[in-house]
């Protein structure tokens, strides 16, 4: 997506005040909904905790843990990368590249794939993080890093999509968009399936690009521009396609949550829902921050609200990450909360990091993985929740009651 003073303007001028702080003592229009007393109904437990560096160094990057096998790989914004023993926290490896490190890392058995603020695309070995190849893209990297067989491809923040061969860094293609005068600063992971590239970029659209040429299969609008003023008109997808299936789900900022058919690019339902964080998705339902860090669980079939947990408003959330029968999403302030995937309710809370956790939560297992602004990266468990007590429907009608704050229903939306 573009770059430059302008775009940095508008993301701060933005009505998510989820995304940013406020700056110069002016008082936030919509303030962190404070946390109330709460009687755990779960037991959750910090396996380790410790620094690793300057983490996102306070910035809006994307660097969130990457697992493979037992290991855990992470890097910091000063260009710190780390080897980590899952069960223990314990450092295997460490490597001080000099890089200012926005987006990663991206993970297989011998490789670690990790981008800059300054367009480089750094492949490290994942013995011991020695440099194998660089290559210099010309925008920020703001998205982690995709190994997609024996091809990497990365979405910058100047809205092109680029394809480097694994092992040699060659270049193999390069897709570009020509993004709107303001954008979000932020870009959207590509998906990968088994011969295409699904690409979220600004202006609301969906691209489906094959693997091997880089040529578009369809692009699909998902939100079309709304408002007279140009920031009323911003529906970027930032946050990360998700495919289920021959379904993608897809989120905009200031625009729709829908389903597309992988296939042909067909518009299935599509919802009124501005979501920049993230969701997570299953066969039935999908989890959802929207942008106002209110968490949603959304049918799959049609889009409808089956649960709406409006208790962490404002705490500016991460993505929601799935454990279980378990909901768990960091927050502006270092806590991680665990809610009920089956009706909502917020279960506990915890404080892991002395500051924002930006990054999605990462579950591997029965474990989930936590990665601070501060530096901090810690791994936590937790107990699953007991049954739901029934909720009693009011009298005269045959829809289920509210519980407090954690659900409310709405109509089904729209199909095309």
């Amino acid at each position: 997506m573009a770059t430059g003073p302008l775009v940095l303007l508008t993301a701060l001028l933005l009505g998510s005040c989820s995304m940013i702080p406020w700056f110069g003592g002016a008082k936030d229009p919509r303030p962190p909904t404070e946390l109330v007393e709460l009687k755990p109904e779960i037991a959750v437990t910090t396996l380790w905790s410790r620094e690793i560096g300057a983490g996102t160094d306070r910035r809006r990057l994307n660097l969130i843990p990457a697992l493979h096998g037992n290991r855990l790989y992470i890097a910091d914004a000063e260009g710190r990368l780390v080897a980590m023993d899952a069960d223990t926290g314990k450092i295997l490896w460490e490597k001080e590249t000099g890089l200012p490190f926005s987006g990663g890392p991206e993970v297989n058995a011998q490789h670690i794939l990790l981008g800059s603020s300054d367009g480089d695309l750094l492949m490290c070995s994942a013995n011991d993080g020695a440099a194998l190849w660089n290559a210099r893209l010309g925008s920020e990297i703001l998205s982690v890093p995709r190994i997609a067989g024996p091809r990497v491809l990365i979405h910058t923040l100047d809205d092109s999509v680029h394809a480097f061969a694994l092992d040699s860094g060659d270049r193999l293609w390069k897709y570009s968009y020509p993004a709107p005068t303001l954008t979000l600063r932020g870009s959207s992971r590509p998906a990968i399936t088994a011969d295409s590239a699904i690409v979220g970029i600004s202006g609301g659209r969906l691209v489906n690009l094959e693997l091997q040429s880089g040529l578009p299969r369809w692009e699909t609008t998902v939100t079309l521009p709304r408002g007279r003023s140009e920031v009323a008109r911003i529906a970027d997808i930032d946050a990360d396609p998700v495919v289920v299936a021959d379904i993608i789900y897809v989120a905009t900022y200031n625009g729709d949550l829908a389903a597309v058919d992988r296939i042909t690019g067909a518009v299935r339902w599509r919802r009124r829902l501005s979501v920049h964080a993230g969701l997570a998705a299953d066969r039935d339902i999908l989890y959802v921050t929207d942008s106002d860090d209110q968490v949603r669980a959304i049918s799959a079939a049609d889009g409808a609200d089956i649960w709406q947990q409006a208790g962490l408003k404002y705490r500016r959330l991460t993505a929601p990450a799935v454990l279980g029968n378990l909901v768990a999403v960091g927050d502006g302030e270092g806590y991680l909360h665990w809610l009920d995937r089956r009706d909502g309710r917020l279960l506990a809370w915890i404080e892991v990091a002395d500051g924002p956790i930006a990054g999605r939560p990462r579950v591997a297992g029965n474990r989930i993985y936590i990665y601070g602004d501060d530096g901090t990266i810690a791994a936590l468990s937790a107990e699953q929740p007991p049954k739901p007590k029934p909720i009693p429907k009011p009298a005269g009608t045959d829809i289920p009651a509210a519980r407090a704050t954690n659900v409310s229903y709405r109509d089904k939306p729209e199909r095309d």
